[in-house]
């Protein structure tokens, strides 16, 4: 069992936990019926939501494949819009607030370089490249960083293409 799935059943415990302490605070703020009419819009509005993302995420999917584009970017965007709809459709309104902060554009973009992240970190190079297209490398000029083991003698960099190329590294974020 990996490590950090023994603490999903307190996760969701606490969750639990707090969404019934939100409910019984704007219960008492509101009143309970109005409370209660919240979650429930707030459910009804996810359920349509759910919808309505998951025939996007599908097309965007569908366009990308037919381009013969990486469909990555269109996968992440629809999961994090699905993920959004569907804690938008879960009873509670810490679940709903979330799932409404998902589907606002700055912090779905966020999620989905989150999403993009983690799964670069979990999948080969190739796989990534398949999935999200070329990756984005940051190349250095200048003298090259220290390495701790000894290296042999510096050579010089090989001009290329007349000196318009320059010589660089990949740096993969998390790999070393």
């Amino acid at each position: 069992m990996r490590r950090g799935l023994r603490f999903v059943p307190l996760a969701l415990l606490l969750a639990v936990v707090l969404e019934l302490a939100v409910f019984v605070g704007v219960g008492r703020a509101l009143g309970f019926g109005a409370a209660v009419l919240l979650v429930f819009a707030a459910s009804l509005l996810g359920l349509v939501l759910l919808r309505r993302e998951g025939m996007r995420a599908w097309r965007g999917f569908r366009a990308a494949a037919a381009a013969g584009q990486p469909p990555g970017g269109q996968v992440t965007d629809g999961l994090v819009g699905l993920a959004g709809a569907l804690l938008l459709a879960v009873p509670g309104l810490v679940s709903g607030l979330v799932g409404l902060l998902l589907l606002v554009p700055p912090v779905r973009r966020l999620a989905r370089a989150g999403v993009r992240r983690a799964t670069e970190r979990r999948v080969s190079s190739m796989v990534a490249g398949d999935l999200f297209g070329p990756r984005t490398v940051r190349v250095r000029q200048g003298a090259p960083q220290p390495t701790p083991q000894p290296t042999p003698e510096p050579q010089q960099p090989v001009v290329v293409d007349g000196g318009r190329a320059i010589e660089g590294e990949i740096v993969e974020p998390g790999r070393h």
